[in-house]
């Protein structure tokens, strides 16, 4: 392959890199965490929550697959936003993502830490955080492509575990039956859940599904068309939903734990995944599912760092950011330092955050937020691109999804926890104080 030419990232991805980044950045096995949560909260209709929410988040990757044939750009929704409403607000959107992909991979390694730390209580849990960063960012570090293929030897074994347990559940339940109504993950058990709890459990099991969107930072280094983005981020969503319903819907009938009861006992509401595989399947099936959740989160960092340095590269090629980012490395054609203040970003939050006892409670209340305003003003692109600018060749879609999507992400974010209000405001806050100094320096 001919090295890309100076200062151009090189264009080596397939569809199948591409849906890699994006399911490792989100995790085959993420409800597991949030099922016994969601299980409490709904009744046991978890299944259907996720359903929702699959449905909910397609709106924002319908805007990005919009955008993204439009503007090809390694910025992402910095660029989009740029094109469609401004250039301030476009650093705006930039900003506010960067939050979310520069902590998401931080609460990530903390988590691989930690629950390394679990299975080999004597190797602290820092010291597994920086293995794991090393790692991932020495893959990222060796081209595009390299993480690409060790990112898809990750998620092939991910969805293996997957299979294993879907595998095993139907054994079980084809030998002893269901736990619980074959139906009661879609319509909750006896006690039932309305609408309204069903909608404030969706606006928790979203969150799930960030990650995609980092495809989308990958444009410029795709070897499809135009399109080929917006198609591998909605294969992407699909799949990511179909392994969460299926996930949920068989842990929902093989629990034997009233959701009513587990709502009485919050402390065993992140364990509720591992202790029904425990007991309905077997032992080992709750070790497997551990050790998965352990080393996946590295490789979704992993995914999530490339995905900030190419956010951090387009702004800075566009002069938001100081020039010095915007450099490519002309060997492995990686913006090798954007990679590497990413690295050095996260590295430094997640050493922080697992020298504290309560440092990932902290990181996970406020990743969130950047993501889903950023999200907001991406549809606002949208609305702004085709129809006020015209740009584009506007459809009617252009004018009813864009408020859909936004609809949802604007009741995610109200939906958060105080302090992650307040960390995103505070960043919000940090932003507009970047633009008003520029502006006096300009």
């Amino acid at each position: 392959m001919d090295a890309p030419r100076a200062g151009a990232l090189r264009r080596s991805l397939s569809r199948r890199d591409l849906i890699v980044y994006g399911l490792l950045f989100i995790g085959p096995l993420a409800p597991v965490g949030v099922f016994g949560v969601l299980d409490a909260r709904t009744s046991g209709a978890v299944a259907l929550v996720y359903v929702c929410a699959t449905i909910a988040m397609a709106f924002t990757a319908w805007s990005y697959a919009q955008m993204s044939a439009e503007v090809p750009h390694a910025g992402s929704v910095f660029a989009y936003v740029t094109q469609g409403i401004g250039g301030r607000a476009g650093f705006l959107a930039g900003w506010l993502a960067m939050l979310d992909y520069l902590l998401i991979p931080s609460v990530a390694y903390l988590f691989c830490g930690i629950a390394l730390h679990a299975l080999i209580p004597s190797v602290p849990a820092w010291a597994f955080t920086v293995l794991a960063f090393a790692l991932t960012t020495a893959l990222n570090l060796a081209g595009v492509g390299v993480a690409a293929r060790a990112g898809f030897v990750v998620l092939a074994a991910e969805v293996a575990v997957f299979a294993v347990f879907v595998v095993s559940a139907i054994v079980v339940l084809a030998s002893h039956g269901p736990a619980r109504p074959w139906m009661a993950p879609f319509t909750g058990t006896a006690a039932g859940a309305d609408a309204f709890t069903i909608a404030g459990a969706v606006s928790v099991a979203v969150l799930s599904y960030l990650g995609f969107d980092a495809i989308a930072s990958f444009a410029e280094e795709s070897e499809g068309d135009a399109l080929q983005i917006g198609r591998a981020i909605f294969f992407c969503l699909a799949t990511a939903g179909l392994l969460f319903v299926v996930q949920t819907y068989l842990a929902g009938v093989l629990s034997r734990i009233d959701p009513a009861d587990l709502a009485a006992r919050p402390a065993a509401q992140g364990t509720a995944f591992y202790d029904l595989a425990r007991v309905a399947i077997a032992p080992w099936m709750a070790t497997l599912l551990a050790v998965t959740k352990a080393i996946g989160p590295a490789f979704a960092a992993m995914s999530g760092q490339a995905a900030a340095a190419r956010l951090l590269f387009g702004m800075a090629r566009d002069g938001r950011l100081p020039r010095a980012l915007a450099t490519v490395d002309p060997r492995r054609g990686v913006p090798r330092a954007s990679l590497l203040t990413a690295a050095a970003l996260t590295l430094a939050v997640s050493v922080w955050a697992a020298r504290k006892d309560d440092g990932l409670d902290v990181l996970v209340s406020i990743v969130d937020v950047g993501a889903l305003a950023a999200f907001t003003l991406l549809h606002a692109s949208v609305i702004g691109y085709f129809l006020v600018l015209r740009k584009g060749s506007a459809r009617l879609a252009h004018r009813i999804v864009p408020i859909l999507g936004a609809a949802v992400t604007v009741w995610v974010m109200v939906a958060a926890s105080t302090p992650a209000k307040i960390v995103g405001v505070t960043w919000l806050a940090a932003g507009l104080a970047v633009i008003v100094a520029r502006r006096r320096d300009a």
